[in-house]
């Protein structure tokens, strides 16, 4: 694990704050919330730092609040054999996949002291995306009425990152799931985010070769750095949580 620690000011006000980035490579999906729901906590209620989680998970199938079990369609014995499972989780959206190869990034922000709503933070972290994107000469975009980060495939729109957030007591938990090289066989088992008249891609897909993880990794966090106006990045102690 690599912990970065992260000194930063927001657009809404100018006093200083710390955020941890905590790079922890392959993190089972059940650790890495127990994790943010403790920083949440500790955030809200002891003024502790704020944190990025930058991360994979082995495969694993979570429903949002507004999951339907309908878009999950193959059975919960078929997802087992394949090596997955399925959660319920308490992020917004419908139903998403996680697994090696993709960029999972979960802030956990004080959004009230930072002056921003769930809608104008979600945006955020969409344009997050979309400039991370641009690093590598992929053009992204926006599809209204569908959260989350598209790009075209032969005039189709795909989608290439997934978002779902949740805020509780204005601070924030889960965020976005960029499929850099990830096994797109995976989605075949759901109806992603309830959209069933839309695909799913990745980087790999979309440029014949997936970039180096670590450097899409780093270009998402440069990007974080400069959409949550953070001033430089430092190594902190390891173990950070």
């Amino acid at each position: 694990m690599t912990t970065l620690a992260v000194s930063a000011a927001s657009s809404a006000h100018t006093d200083r704050m710390d955020i941890d980035v905590v790079r922890s490579g392959l993190v089972p999906y059940a650790e890495a919330w127990a994790a943010q729901r403790a920083r949440a906590d500790a955030v809200r209620d002891a003024g502790a730092s704020e944190a990025l989680y930058v991360l994979q998970h082995p495969p694993v199938y979570t429903l949002g609040m507004r999951g339907r079990t309908a878009s999950v369609i193959a059975s919960d014995a078929a997802i087992r054999v394949a090596g997955a499972e399925v959660v319920q989780s308490d992020r917004g959206g419908d139903v998403t996949f996680h697994g090696p190869g993709q960029l999972v990034a979960y802030p956990v922000l004080d959004l009230h002291r930072r002056g921003l709503g769930p809608a104008a933070y979600v945006r955020l972290l969409e344009a997050c995306v979309i400039e991370t994107l641009a690093a590598f000469d992929l053009a992204a975009e926006r599809v209204p009425g569908r959260p989350g980060v598209w790009v075209r495939e032969d005039d189709t729109l795909a989608k290439i990152a997934a978002v779902g957030v949740r805020v509780r007591r204005g601070v924030s938990t889960h965020g976005i799931a960029l499929n850099v090289s990830t096994d797109l066989g995976w989605y075949d088992a759901i109806v992603p985010c309830g959209i069933a008249d839309a695909g799913v891609t990745s980087l790999a897909r979309v440029l014949g070769a997936a970039p180096p993880h670590e450097a899409v990794e780093a270009a998402f966090i440069a990007a974080f750095a400069r959409m949550f106006h953070v001033e430089h990045l430092v190594t902190a102690e390891a173990g950070v949580r």
